[in-house]
């Protein structure tokens, strides 16, 4: 029978939803859960693949605003739900759905896609390059202490229902967006997201808590959403801490939430999973080996529109380099690009017929955009191919970034 692949209707997401999940294992989403993703699905950006009238593919799309080096917030196209079910694996769906999510993406004018990958092995082949990196700690907080910064004994803590605290927390991620590339400026309805607790996912942890941290004026600079996991063995208590967001204005504000979080009774394990490779709490701990820091892949970027990705950005020093760039999968970005940085950052990206300084894939682009990633380390792996000498050097620098990029959340 032919496959069919077009977007789908309203009345038909829980089948489509439903082959999601068959194609990640079939374990069923907590109902809460479900509806959330429900209320947020964008059914005239989600792709379904049909055989009869069985979905059996599927690829997604989020509106998000990304923030990029510099500051500014660019609208990215979230690319999420991707799944083939078992039965159809091996024909081309997936190449078929990400052929046509692009074309749409560029149609739409968006200059970037965004992803986090199940299988990181699966989309470079798109184009998709490994952007930004995420940071989890373990701290064992019987054998580690922290230092804080003066000001943290001036932080005021306090408990309150997450719920009810969510304008405040929501104040202090807006702030936060411009400052760090990778963060997703929050749209109508992902407000909520990180308030998502339903039962049947804590284990045997607590529901959801919520420390603010607050000035001598009362003013919200920082909080921290946690659950504690309640152990004992044969000695006694064996708690741990599993948190889930801290974000904060100010050292003396993080300091201070951390220790919070590394101070609580009956407990002796801080877990973050989720932070970025450059976190802070990287320098308070007094034996990093005892905080047992891990990374893994988090943030997956691709330029599709190349020259408007690029120009959408600021930069850390003036560059004057042709990229010569390969992208069969997105053949308009394929080609030679002049890069022209100013004193301030500003750049003015066009085609060109001068010779090439460097060469490269669109997906060296995408991991160097956010400027996490160096050029010179992709050089080193053989990536990126200085053709004229010194180029490289300039233009990495130019690239780089002073903060890590960091995605908070998952989507």
């Amino acid at each position: 029978m032919t496959l069919e692949m077009r977007v789908i209707r309203a009345d038909e997401w829980d089948v489509w939803y439903d082959q999601l999940e068959l194609a990640f294992g079939g374990v069923p989403e907590a109902p809460e859960e479900r509806e959330l993703c429900r209320s947020l699905t964008d059914t005239d950006r989600s792709l379904g693949v049909w055989d009869g009238d069985t979905c059996v593919g599927s690829a997604g799309a989020f509106t998000f605003r990304l923030s990029v080096p510099g500051g500014a917030v660019v609208p990215a196209a979230g690319v999420t739900a991707v799944g083939v079910s078992p039965t159809h694996r091996r024909r081309g769906l997936l190449t078929s759905l990400m052929r046509r999510q692009l074309d749409d993406i560029r149609a739409g004018g968006e200059p970037l896609a965004v992803l986090t990958a199940s299988d990181p092995a699966i989309y470079g082949r798109f184009g998709y390059g490994t952007a930004a990196y995420a940071l989890s700690v373990e701290i064992d907080t019987a054998r580690v202490r922290l230092s804080v910064p003066p000001g943290a004994d001036a932080i005021r803590l306090r408990l309150v229902d997450p719920g009810r605290a969510l304008a405040d927390c929501e104040r202090v991620y807006a702030a936060l967006v411009p400052t760090r590339p990778g963060m997703l400026a929050r749209q109508p309805g992902w407000e909520g997201t990180p308030l998502m607790d339903p039962p049947s996912t804590r284990g045997n942890g607590s529901a959801l808590k919520c420390v603010v941290a607050e000035r001598e004026d009362g003013e919200v600079v920082g909080y921290a959403r946690y659950r504690v996991k309640a152990d004992w063995d044969h000695v006694g208590a064996e708690g741990k801490v599993e948190v889930s967001d801290l974000d904060a204005l100010d050292p003396a504000a993080s300091a201070a939430l951390w220790r919070y979080l590394c101070s609580i009774d009956l407990t002796w394990t801080v877990r973050a999973p989720r932070r970025p490779v450059d976190d802070p709490v990287l320098h308070l701990v007094s034996d990093i080996r005892r905080s047992r820091p891990r990374t893994r892949d988090s943030l997956h970027v691709r330029l599709v529109d190349l020259a408007a990705a690029l120009e959408a950005r600021t930069y850390g020093a003036p560059v004057d380099v042709v990229m010569a760039v390969a992208d069969a999968f997105c053949p308009w970005n394929e080609g030679r690009w002049r890069l022209v940085v100013d004193a301030k950052g500003v750049a003015r990206c066009t085609r060109t017929e001068e010779p090439a300084d460097l060469e490269l894939s669109v997906r060296e682009l995408g991991s160097a955009y956010l400027g996490g990633i160096t050029l010179t380390s992709l050089a080193a792996a053989g990536l990126v191919r200085e053709l004229r000498p010194g180029a490289l050097t300039e233009a990495s620098r130019a690239f780089v970034g002073d903060v890590a990029p960091w995605l908070p959340h998952g989507f």
